[in-house]
């Protein structure tokens, strides 16, 4: 590279390139995924996109893309329903419904009244939103700079 001008160039096609990519890419991907497409149709949008990259793919995004937003869209809700019950399976119970268990642990003997006094505190580590003042790591924090510490 001989001066800034051809840098610049250099960093332009190169975005154009990668952009050019991935429309490529998602554009395979939805045929992939259109079960309403035959395979002649199919084999023709790919062999157009071999011949004619930028063309078919200006020709395919105009034409049936609201097929492939719905398609896109369905995909996302599939995911999205098959994540939520395997989230709340990780996610474990919340510190209300480990009092009972913790009162059987107790009734069991297996714990002391101690122990069972610590479980059923409110303790900012097991609440969901990190306790009322915020996550712990940042409370020191907050209260260094507000200036209540001092």
């Amino acid at each position: 590279m001989s001066n800034f001008g051809d840098f610049i160039w250099l960093i332009a096609s190169t975005f154009l390139f990668v952009g050019c990519l991935l429309i490529l890419f998602r554009m395979i991907s939805d045929l992939f995924q259109d079960s309403a497409l035959g395979g002649g149709s199919k084999a023709l949008w790919r062999i157009c996109l071999l011949f004619v990259p930028m063309l078919t793919a200006l020709v395919y995004v105009v034409t049936p893309s609201k097929g492939m937003v719905k398609r896109q869209r369905v995909s996302s809700e599939r995911s999205r329903s098959a994540a939520e019950p395997y989230i709340q399976q990780v996610a474990g119970t919340s510190p209300a419904e480990q009092i009972p268990d913790a009162k059987a642990l107790l009734d069991a003997n297996t714990i002391n009244q101690e122990e069972f006094a610590r479980l059923k505190r409110p303790s900012p580590e097991r609440s969901p939103a990190g306790g009322a003042g915020g996550p712990p790591e940042l409370l020191p924090l907050t209260l260094k700079h507000s200036g209540a510490s001092q």
